[in-house]
């Protein structure tokens, strides 16, 4: 055996120490390294191709300069957020993610509920993000189509059956090609970027009839019928759609390598890379969109193909810029899937759903949930079916995406912080620490967390009609009660969460390798005592 297999042995052994610390055994097999975890986070983040998405909600509420500049404000927020979360997933590289972080770092009297409730908003953000994935695919499908036969009319029906047939096909890649998983995300990060640097190239030189500077910096625009600071607010909505599931290393942890390390690398990393490419696309498609009320209008369904074609002038052109976004766009079905089936798989193991131990099964040969990821499938399916009855309420499943993973975000922040208060706070000394700047990342992102969640709930156009009032609070509200309820009838009696007392032998043992730290029973590193107390970890853990 070489010195870098026994390194990477070593390292796998300390990641499954840590997870029978905390009441798991291993039983996902760990292939993910850290520039495949970045391709995977990235190719769910992808915030460039998120943001063409959404892109008239910006344009009509605010225009280009609430854009470009709410962009620059979500994204350092953000990473505020992400360093907060790299930090807790480096502590406990658990696939349940937030929720299980939650149960560690809470104040020990609602460290329980809170977790629970946790879990709940955590997987149907995720899930709903998924069918909102596939919607999006279906549609840029089906706008090409329309592009290259005018005579083409898009149906409801047509969009849903298509997204269908995504999410069966990402089915059958996560149940029977689980290896070829770190492969793809490989892949898809290069093929991210060269797409990336291709359309903003093309749509530059091709187009035109660029609109001046001003127009893109200074011209306000408002077409939302409410005064100019609440639409500016509104315009919030698309930089939040855009910066979103970065979450995604923390639930593949326990199929990573030196997941502790890498993990919260890749979290950080992937907001970095999507607010960069995210800050170039929006000042670049500004400066090429056309008559902002025949491109919202455009017959393909989707304004980004629409300002293709008119940068362009050419069908064939754009069908090959739009199919670029589409292979980023089913690579990601693929793994907003697997996310999802993860947290389900994790949620199942602490016994937080029904028949708890067939979606905690693991298939053997695969080493995959194939149950969890068969559920995920059928929800994502469920989600999409509400598009074949109504509009608006397939738009509030859009929203309920972005704010179910802005509240499962909130969660561990706040009860990091809430610890803080009643002296109940536990050290993250984890590889990937802040030390003392930790808690004043935590406080900024609880902020700006809180802040657009609420923001999530306004309606987007006035006067408030049945057809555009926004129905997120309601459909939140259903959820959250769904949760509370739950916990008292069932969660309360059967959810376990992590082992807590595996939690504070993860953190004696990882305060033994940083010099000057103790053990928390206050014996001081280096003694025989402390060395005596560490959990069989590696010699590095004794050293």
């Amino acid at each position: 055996m070489s010195i870098e297999e026994k390194k990477v042995f070593h390292e796998d052994v300390e990641e499954e120490k840590v997870l029978e610390d905390l009441g798991y055994q291993q039983e996902l097999k760990r292939s993910f390294g850290l520039f495949g975890m970045i391709g995977f986070a990235f190719s769910i983040v992808t915030s460039w191709t998120a943001l063409g998405g959404v892109l008239i909600v910006g344009v009509e509420s605010g225009g280009p300069p609430v854009m470009i500049y709410s962009w620059i404000a979500v994204s350092i927020f953000g990473l505020a957020v992400a360093y907060s979360m790299a930090e807790m997933c480096s502590a406990y590289p658990i696939a349940g993610g937030q929720y299980s972080w939650v149960a560690v770092i809470s104040p020990p009297k609602i460290a329980r509920g809170m977790s629970w409730v946790t879990g709940w908003f955590m997987i149907v953000g995720i899930l709903a993000m998924g069918a909102t994935n596939n919607f999006i695919g279906a549609n840029f499908i089906l706008g090409q189509a329309n592009l290259s036969f005018p005579t083409y009319t898009i149906e409801r029906w047509h969009t849903t059956l298509l997204a269908y047939l995504i999410a069966f096909l990402s089915t059958a890649l996560n149940i029977y090609g689980p290896h070829l998983l770190d492969r793809i995300s490989r892949f898809i990060l290069i093929w991210n970027i060269l797409s990336f640097v291709i359309v903003i190239i093309t749509i530059l030189a091709t187009n035109d009839h660029k609109q001046p500077a001003s127009f893109v910096f200074n011209d306000f625009q408002n077409f939302t019928g409410f005064s100019t600071g609440f639409a500016a607010i509104l315009g919030l909505l698309q930089s939040s759609f855009g910066m979103c599931c970065y979450d995604a290393p923390a639930h593949m942890t326990e199929e990573m390598k030196n997941a502790s390390r890498e993990a919260p690398k890749a979290i950080v990393l992937s907001v970095y890379i999507g607010a960069i490419t995210g800050f170039i696309f929006l000042i670049s498609i500004c400066f090429c969109i056309g008559d902002i009320t025949s491109t919202a209008a455009s017959t393909t369904g989707v304004p980004l193909i629409q300002i293709f074609y008119d940068s362009t002038g050419s069908v064939v052109g754009t069908c090959f810029l739009s199919s670029l976004i589409v292979v980023i766009v089913l690579v990601c079905a693929n793994f907003l899937l697997a996310e999802g089936s993860r947290s389900l798989f994790a949620f199942a193991r602490d016994h937080g759903l029904p028949f708890s131990k067939l979606f905690a099964t693991v298939e053997s040969k695969r080493q995959v949930p194939v149950y969890a990821i068969l559920l995920a499938c059928g929800v994502q399916l469920a989600l999409n079916s509400i598009y074949f009855g109504t509009l608006t309420g397939f738009n509030t499943v859009i929203s309920i995406a972005t704010e179910g993973f802005y509240l499962s975000y909130a969660m561990p922040l706040l009860a990091r912080i809430l610890a803080w208060c009643t002296g109940d706070a536990k050290d993250l000394p984890g590889p990937y620490s802040l030390g003392r700047w930790g808690i004043w990342m935590n406080i900024a992102g609880l902020v700006f967390l809180i802040f657009t969640s609420i923001t999530f709930n306004f309606p987007t156009l006035s006067p408030v009609t049945s057809q555009d009032m926004n129905y997120t609070s309601a459909a939140i509200g259903v959820i959250a009660l769904i949760s509370i309820v739950t916990w008292f009838t069932t969660g309360r009696k059967n959810f376990t969460g992590p082992q807590i007392g595996g939690a504070v032998a993860v953190l004696e043992a990882r305060l033994g390798e940083i010099p000057g730290h103790g053990r928390l029973d206050g014996t001081l590193d280096g003694t025989s005592d402390d060395k005596a107390a560490l959990p069989e970890m590696g010699a590095d853990a004794r050293a």
